[in-house]
């Protein structure tokens, strides 16, 4: 065997083992992107209320609280930016970084600093080779996300929010994260958790006052709105955060196993331009071999005919 083909059977053996790796790779990725949407679609109801009786307090209530309460010059915005643990997800992790630079740059744009909170080992890893601040990260827990989990990225801020900005706190919280909208689509998008927008509430149907454009109360307090607010505070940011962690997780499932197909088709073609090599190389060894064997008999016959002279 020729040397050129050794080279090709043994590309084709390492390409054929790749293959294997990254088939069971999208195999194991389909089959957890089913699990994430159980979780997602579990969790929105939950999320979806939560938000309805934070907005019904807001507008009931002429209580100033941080979670429903814009400041009159905000100087400062946490960023938390969601990203992976594992890479071979394509452009999950660089899409949601991106995503994040164009919120940061907006918000410095606008006369704020920004403190930033990384979730996934890809967001650390860009921030800390650009040595850049993180104020707190967390890894370990992006492909199945718990409420634990959540509830540890919320503690820290929340208590950012409810501290003065000259004591380190935020008068903005944002979340980056990527959207899972079907198998195919997953989009890095980025939203402002806090404070909350009550324009959805007053299209809600809640009367307003049209002398004094205010909207009137419809629920009595008890012991007060501003208690139901801070009570409400930390289960409306873990819950936020708990559905965009799983819609990441999801999006990083699907990611992975577009990511993952792609490869093994990639192997596939490889494998055939190189068994086409391969088989070529081996018609040249024979045609070779032939050539050799009848000029070899050529000369023969003709040594064998001066010597019968």
């Amino acid at each position: 065997m020729g040397a050129q083909l050794r080279v090709y059977k043994r590309r084709i053996r390492s390409v054929t083992a790749t293959k294997k790796i990254t088939k069971a790779m999208e195999m194991i990725a389909a089959s957890r992107i089913v699990k994430a949407q159980r979780k997602v679609a579990a969790s929105m109801p939950y999320a979806t209320e939560l938000t309805r009786a934070v907005t019904a307090v807001a507008t009931g209530s002429t209580t100033n609280h941080p979670l429903t309460t814009e400041a009159e010059s905000p100087v400062r915005a946490a960023i938390v930016l969601i990203t992976s643990d594992r890479g071979l997800a394509g452009g999950y992790s660089s899409n949601a970084i991106k995503a994040a630079e164009r919120l940061t740059e907006r918000l410095r744009g606008e006369g704020k600093e920004v403190d930033a909170y990384i979730v996934g080992r890809k967001g650390v890893s860009y921030y800390g080779f650009r040595e850049r601040k993180v104020v707190e990260s967390w890894t370990g827990f992006t492909d199945s996300p718990t409420y634990a989990d959540a509830k540890r990225v919320a503690a820290p801020l929340i208590e950012s929010i409810e501290q003065e900005t000259a004591e380190g706190g935020v008068d903005e919280l944002h979340i980056v994260f990527t959207e899972f909208v079907s198998m195919i689509t997953q989009s890095a998008v980025d939203s402002r958790m806090l404070p909350l927008s009550l324009d959805e509430a007053a299209e809600g149907g809640t009367p307003a006052d049209s002398a004094k454009g205010e909207i009137l109360p419809l629920f009595d307090f008890e012991p007060s709105a501003e208690d139901v607010l801070d009570a409400l505070l930390p289960r409306y940011v873990e819950s936020r955060i708990y559905n965009a962690l799983l819609q990441s997780a999801a999006s990083e499932h699907a990611a992975r196993r577009r990511a993952m197909k792609s490869a093994t088709d990639n192997a596939g073609d490889l494998i055939k331009s190189l068994t086409r090599l391969a088989n070529a190389a081996r018609q040249a060894e024979i045609t070779q071999e032939i050539s050799e064997i009848v000029g070899g008999a050529s000369a023969l016959a003709d040594a064998t005919a001066g010597s019968d002279r």
